[in-house]
């Protein structure tokens, strides 16, 4: 087969943003930064590149093109129609204080019919793409949040708790010293002693930090320490020793899919735990995955799940050799409802570097 050139994998690049099932859309390049101020938090605020109008709005150079698409989708009355959509441009951002911008490519399935065909379609789009740049062997992690929320669900803990640990899940550091505590029975909040206020300060600014939170001109650690301590004293409940352990045993699996959906099944039987049906959910599509990428290697890991917490089913991220990100999305139900729509709506999508890919592509293969 002949080497392509970067000219001839940008026009297949192009083809494939165009196809007859498809809307190529381009959002644009100057949006409101509101949206993602509120969606994303102050840690993706960081990144944004702003400028504010005469009167006083804020706007940012397009960090991303998800949230514009599904924007658009809802402003443009379109919810209970299907929705294609597909884009290839640039987007910006900052980085250490320095102004970048990327080329992106990604598909964004909205208001489909069939919620599960629709996510196949985007990891198979995410493939394709791949092969355009001769990346055919991607090392692909596969998560599952609503998995993980359904496991919550099941194991009979306090809502408060289930709570904190899902807003936790994605961010590695904070689940980390969560389960550091809830594993280590001394260090258990029972009261709103002095010596528990203190370390729930610290446990809180330590978060905010990990989290790329500001202590300047938000909640303040003291003031959220407070309102912890207020819900653990109306409600909230210690977690049963076997659900700690349970929890860590679940969060450690990260392994062929195959081998990690039996160990999960088998550790939440043995507890009692029924959960088969969003796991059988996740299994089918990691083995859909699997048969499109025969020489990738593909790993289930409990503990992924991106940041943003609109997602809501399966996620995923395909790298290179070098762990760069090239393509990565999911399921996310959530944000749709988040912009305000007025009924659920059903969302997968993906998103590309194609700048990444074409660096791949002129890697010396052996």
């Amino acid at each position: 087969m002949a080497v392509r050139t970067p000219s001839e994998r940008r026009g297949a690049m192009v083809r494939l943003v165009e196809s007859k099932t498809v809307v190529r859309v381009a959002p644009p390049l100057l949006l409101p930064a509101g949206p993602y101020l509120d969606l994303a938090g102050e840690e993706f605020g960081r990144q944004l590149l702003l400028t504010t109008a005469n009167n006083g709005v804020d706007y940012c150079l397009r960090p991303d093109f998800t949230l514009p698409i599904a924007k658009s989708y809802i402003d443009d009355n379109m919810i209970g129609v299907p929705g294609a959509f597909t884009y290839l441009g640039p987007i910006f951002r900052q980085e250490n204080g320095i102004p970048v911008e990327y080329d992106q490519a990604g598909l964004e399935l909205l208001g489909q019919p069939d919620a599960s065909a629709a996510l196949d379609q985007v990891l198979t789009f995410a493939r394709w793409a791949l092969a355009i740049y001769d990346v055919t062997a991607p090392d692909i992690r596969l998560g599952g949040v609503g998995l993980f929320e359904a496991f919550l669900a099941a194991m009979n803990i306090s809502p408060q708790w289930q709570a904190r640990i899902r807003h936790r899940f994605g961010h590695p550091v904070a689940l980390q010293r969560l389960m550091d505590r809830l594993t280590n029975p001394e260090q258990r909040i029972v009261g709103a002693t002095p010596d528990a206020r203190d370390t729930i300060v610290e446990i809180v600014t330590d978060n905010m930090l990990s989290s790329g939170l500001s202590l300047v001109g938000s909640r303040l650690p003291d003031e959220i320490a407070d309102r912890y301590l207020e819900k653990q004293a109306l409600d909230a409940a210690p977690i049963p020793e076997e659900m700690v352990q349970l929890l860590v045993d679940y969060l450690a699996v990260s392994d062929t899919p195959s081998r990690a959906f039996d160990r999960i099944w088998k550790m939440t039987q043995k507890a009692g735990i029924d959960i088969e049906q969003p796991l059988n959910t996740v299994r089918s599509h990691a083995a859909a995955l699997v048969a499109l990428s025969p020489k990738a290697s593909v790993t289930f890991d409990a503990s992924f799940s991106p940041r943003l917490d609109y997602y809501t089913g399966v996620v995923f991220e395909m790298t290179g050799p070098d762990g760069d990100i090239l393509a990565s999305g999911g399921e996310y139900d959530r944000l749709l409802d988040r912009l305000g729509a007025t009924e659920r709506v059903t969302a997968s999508g993906c998103a590309l570097w194609t700048e990444r890919l074409e660096q791949e592509a002129l890697r010396p293969h052996e």
